[in-house]
């Protein structure tokens, strides 16, 4: 995810982009949107007057419309996950170009020719679009609460005056907290969880689940690393941090344990020349575009000499993936088979 974003900067360098990685954000955006009329159940889920529409988002905020939102504005993986769910957007805002000539992983199965982007740089947010929209409802993650991903912190207040919004947590939490909760808001939109496509995709989430602790229990000891680089440095994961490591620590894999380089708490980043300071047996490699992709690591001397790197027990890490069963059951099924024909390698 991310960059940190201390202070707002018009042109972030793809370092600053990945400092919290699962970020930061951008500063926290906007003013409440009121209650009016509808209500929320204990656990943030939408209860509906006549014709009303209510959910309470993560940072407690509840968002009301006068009647269900039609118009949504999205980050551009949580549009991908509404889509999962048959709920469509209108516009998105968030890296969403081909990725060395193939769809952008963050935008799941959307097709993009039929969506209004605001801006697909850290930054970019067109609010002339924006408007033009005429939109019910902007949505999007936060690493951490309270800042809403990708929505530029100098243009947060005007933003949220043209419609309400909602805010989805996705860090310092394991990843079925964010599986629920879009599907809860997904089915506040008018989703029907029961649909043949949703029951399928959340069964096949549930057996590579089952696989992948079976994987990580037949190969105790195998020590995985998520990373990411810049030109200067190199980035190993707090896996705590991140909703996906923590899950996957759940179902036992075992994590090179990044050590807090900053007060966020996302990253150990170091220079190249230490990048054999962590040992790991295979390496989850960032694939977002910000990311210093593989042809550029391999680039990287120190990089090369990794035993991981050496024994090609390397596999893509999705960490903006969209929070859907359809969205992480393939990351699932991707890591467990890593796992299973990785092997233990010398230091």
């Amino acid at each position: 995810m991310r960059a940190a974003r201390r202070s707002p900067s018009p042109a972030p360098t793809r370092r600053r982009v990945l400092l919290t990685g699962g970020a930061l954000g951008v500063g926290a955006l906007l003013t409440a949107c009121g209650d009016g009329g509808a209500s929320t159940d204990q656990d943030g889920r939408n209860s509906r007057g006549a014709g009303s529409w209510s959910f309470k988002d993560d940072r407690g905020r509840t968002a009301t419309a006068g009647q269900l939102p039609k118009n949504i504005v999205a980050f551009i993986s949580t549009a991908a996950a509404l889509h999962d769910y048959g709920i469509e957007c209108k516009g998105v805002f968030g890296p969403s170009k081909p990725i060395g000539g193939k769809p952008n992983p963050q935008a799941g199965d959307l097709d993009l020719r039929k969506l209004t982007s605001l801006g697909t740089e850290w930054g970019q947010f067109s609010i002339e679009k924006y408007a033009a929209l005429e939109p019910d409802l902007l949505i999007s993650n936060m690493f951490p609460a309270p800042a809403l991903w990708y929505v530029p912190e100098e243009s947060s207040e005007k933003i949220a005056s043209l419609a309400p919004t909602v805010g989805i947590s996705v860090a310092r939490a394991s990843l079925k907290e964010p599986l629920k909760r879009y599907a809860e808001l997904a089915a506040s939109l008018g989703a029907d969880l029961e649909t043949e496509r949703v029951r399928a995709a959340k069964a096949r989430f549930h057996r590579a689940e089952r696989t992948l602790r079976k994987a990580a229990e037949a190969n105790r000891g195998l020590k995985v690393m998520a990373m990411t680089g810049t030109a200067d440095q190199m980035y190993v994961a707090v896996p705590d941090s991140y909703c996906d490591l923590n899950y996957f620590k759940d179902l036992g894999v075992e994590f090179v344990e990044g050590e807090k380089s900053d007060e966020w708490g996302f990253w150990e980043f170091f220079g190249w020349e230490n990048a054999d300071r962590h040992h790991a047996d295979l390496i989850m490699i960032d694939n977002r575009t910000s990311a210093l992709p593989p042809k550029e690591l391999a680039e990287k001397p120190t990089w090369n000499e990794l035993p991981a790197v050496k024994a090609g027990q390397t596999i893509p890490w999705p960490m903006e993936e969209r929070y859907s069963y359809a969205g992480y059951a393939p990351v699932l099924e991707r890591l467990a088979a890593a796992v299973e024909k990785s092997k233990r390698l010398k230091r």
